[in-house]
């Protein structure tokens, strides 16, 4: 890892955290992913499952955490399963995880290795009463690949089909959707690499730059300040491209005159910053451009006066699309015809704005969470809204991440310039 080590208690909260939500007399078993092919004889640079990396902390593959809360052998509570260190495979592929090394990380002081557990985990099987088993239930997944908790699972359930079998899923989704203070620290130290980057572009961009040069910045940014690197595929469009939501082939020439959309966040311990601007290419805003950036600004300002708790994002969504509204007729998007006859199932704002506001932020850039249910304290946030224009081939999003509190909100990148005037200041200078 190139970040520098997190504080252990926060793992060793979330598993006590989880554990308070089990049923008597359970244990519950997490994998983590597999590692993926690509061609020939080479894969897919690793990427553990977010689930076992909030409980443990660990990144290494081949890797396994049980809990097990009423095994009577207290060392057996909890259990680290590693791989176990091999010479001629360090060799090609580096150093693995030594025992103290991985209960440093964890907080976990049982560690055993994977090709020794099948004996140590059959009799607590026998034990427990009920099974909690672990899949990937984020509601944007569709799950096309028999990935390794889903092959786990179909194992489990012939291996004892007469245990009772529970979903970790559904307390993953409540527990992992409230941020501790210890979280949202890691999430700041991603925003404040993602917020030097910014100031960074901003002294880089100008007429005749391409798209993958600014990605190229980013990219030496993030990694000169710890950063596993990108926490997504960058998004940098400029001119039209900036009206297709994830455009990434970032091969054009930025042009005087265009507006360039620039979404990209650090990963800094596992954590995901994100983040949205939109510049113009030669430091200058023309009139048009500043009219529809500062309606932009004022639908993002709106939605973080009303994204506290108690509302849901479904209701909130419903508010803003009535600033968008508002904000349309007012720079001549709409008229008040549109609005009077529009269909309340595709709203006329909708052209112009087609994408949703916010979504929860994490482990995972689209984190777990409800939409529907109200929202709560220690719920973090995107705000992102944006006007994209055919017309005109113009697309601008302004996007920021806030920590729900008890009463509003935090915006965790109330640093990061964002007035059209800054954005103007920084690039002249």
């Amino acid at each position: 890892m190139k970040y520098l080590p997190l504080d252990k208690r926060l793992f060793t909260e979330h598993r006590k955290q989880f554990v308070l939500e089990m049923a008597p007399n359970s244990i519950a078993i997490f994998n983590s992913n597999d590692e993926l092919p690509t061609n020939g004889d080479a894969i897919y640079k690793f990427k553990q499952n977010a689930d076992l990396y909030w409980l443990t902390g660990i990144e290494q593959e081949d890797s396994m955490l049980i809990l097990f809360p009423a095994n009577p052998d207290p060392r057996y509570r909890e259990i680290l399963v590693l791989v176990r260190p091999n010479e001629l495979k360090e060799k090609w592929d580096g150093r693995r995880l030594r025992r103290e090394e991985a209960s440093a990380i964890s907080g976990i002081s049982t560690i055993v290795w994977l090709d020794s557990l099948e004996g140590l985990l059959q009799p607590m099987i026998h034990l427990a009463e009920n099974i909690y088993l672990n899949t990937n239930e984020n509601d944007r997944k569709s799950n096309q690949v028999a990935v390794r908790d889903y092959r786990y699972a179909w194992e489990m359930r012939n291996k004892f089909p007469l245990h009772q079998y529970k979903r970790s899923a559904p307390i993953l989704k409540k527990l992992r959707a409230v941020k501790s203070a210890l979280e949202v620290g890691v999430l700041q130290q991603a925003i404040d690499i993602t917020e030097k980057t910014f100031r960074r572009l901003l002294g880089f961009i100008k007429p005749g730059v391409m798209e993958y040069e600014i990605e190229a910045e980013i990219w030496h940014e993030f990694l000169r300040n710890r950063a596993t690197g990108p926490a997504y595929g960058s998004i940098i469009a400029s001119g039209d491209r900036a009206r297709t939501l994830h455009y990434i082939n970032n091969n054009q020439e930025c042009k005087e005159g265009e507006l360039v959309l620039m979404d990209f966040g650090a990963e800094y311990g596992g954590y995901c910053a994100d983040l949205t601007r939109t510049v113009p290419v030669s430091g200058k805003f023309s009139k048009r451009q500043k009219e529809v950036y500062n309606a932009c600004l004022a639908m993002h300002n709106f939605a973080k006066g009303i994204l506290k708790p108690g509302i849901s994002i479904v209701d909130y969504t419903d508010k803003v699309g009535e600033e968008a509204t508002r904000q349309f007729l007012k720079i001549g998007l709409l008229k008040k015809e549109d609005v009077k006859n529009e269909d309340p199932d595709n709203r006329a704002y909708r052209k112009y704005l087609y994408h949703g506001i916010s979504h929860h932020l994490g482990i995972d850039v689209h984190d777990l969470g409800t939409r529907t249910e109200p929202i709560l304290p220690g719920m973090v946030f995107t705000v992102e809204p944006g006007i994209y224009i055919e017309a005109e081939k113009m697309g601008i999003r302004i996007e920021n991440n806030v920590w729900i509190t008890k009463t509003g909100n935090k915006d965790l990148m109330a640093k990061i310039p964002i007035t059209a005037e800054e954005i103007e200041k920084l690039m002249k200078k």
